[in-house]
């Protein structure tokens, strides 16, 4: 598997980056920031693809130890599978972008994760070269919420911070807008807007620390040629 530092060099040149927007509505909150990111990256030299989940994949995650063809394929009839072996794998950079739910991701952006299962499962003949295109890459995370307090997202961080670990990802940052009525989040004070764009340019500019007890570290956190996300990143 990979390493972190791995995790920094694109595959493919210009960089690809794919934006997931998992809200049902095209002009939601969550949707606004993941455009704005998108207008980031693409502004950094990286070719984008924004992509509405609700649009693409239709059907949830079954028990596939029966529903699975005779050579072990999924036979869920929907968009995913182009989306996932064809734009997912290819991507340098995978973004996420939910409303919150119920204190969590959207139903939509959940059924993606759920669904993945299928092709890096024994049961998949390609469950080898999935998990070899599927590691490595850089991953981010924008959040509307209604609720403007710190408390209400964690749910959400903490299960995609535990994904991309579970992926070998590196998650390099995450933006939260404040919002409820359609395109509201823009109003923010702290300006979500601005710093998803910023994240967006930076995706593949962000250094990133993990230490464990016995990690072999400099003293120095930001010595490298790597500029560190803003302070404010929350």
């Amino acid at each position: 598997m990979p390493t972190d530092t791995d995790a920094y060099r694109p595959r493919n040149d210009p960089p690809r980056v794919l934006v997931l927007s998992s809200s049902p509505r095209r002009n939601g909150n969550s949707r606004v920031l993941a455009e704005s990111l998108a207008e980031g990256a693409g502004e950094a030299g990286s070719a984008v693809e924004l992509v509405h989940l609700p649009e693409v994949v239709s059907e949830g995650l079954r028990d596939c130890r029966e529903c699975r063809g005779p050579n072990g394929e999924c036979t869920i009839d929907d968009g995913y599978r182009d989306l996932f072996l064809d734009k997912a794998l290819a991507a340098d950079a995978l973004v996420y972008a939910t409303p919150l739910w119920w204190y969590g991701l959207s139903g939509h952006l959940k059924n993606f994760l759920d669904r993945m299962f299928c092709y890096i499962s024994e049961g998949c003949p390609e469950a080898e070269r999935v998990m070899s295109q599927l590691v490595g890459k850089r991953a981010a995370l924008v959040i509307s919420a209604e609720e403007s307090n710190f408390s209400a997202r964690l749910a959400v961080v903490h299960q995609m911070q535990e994904t991309c670990r579970y992926l070998h990802h590196t998650l390099v940052g995450i933006v939260v807008g404040t919002g409820n009525t359609r395109g509201e989040v823009r109003d923010d004070p702290t300006e979500p807007l601005v710093w998803a764009r910023e994240l967006g340019q930076r995706l593949f500019l962000i250094r990133t620390t993990d230490y464990q007890l016995d990690s072999d570290r400099a003293a120095a956190v930001w010595g490298g040629p790597e500029r560190p996300p803003p302070g404010h990143w929350r």
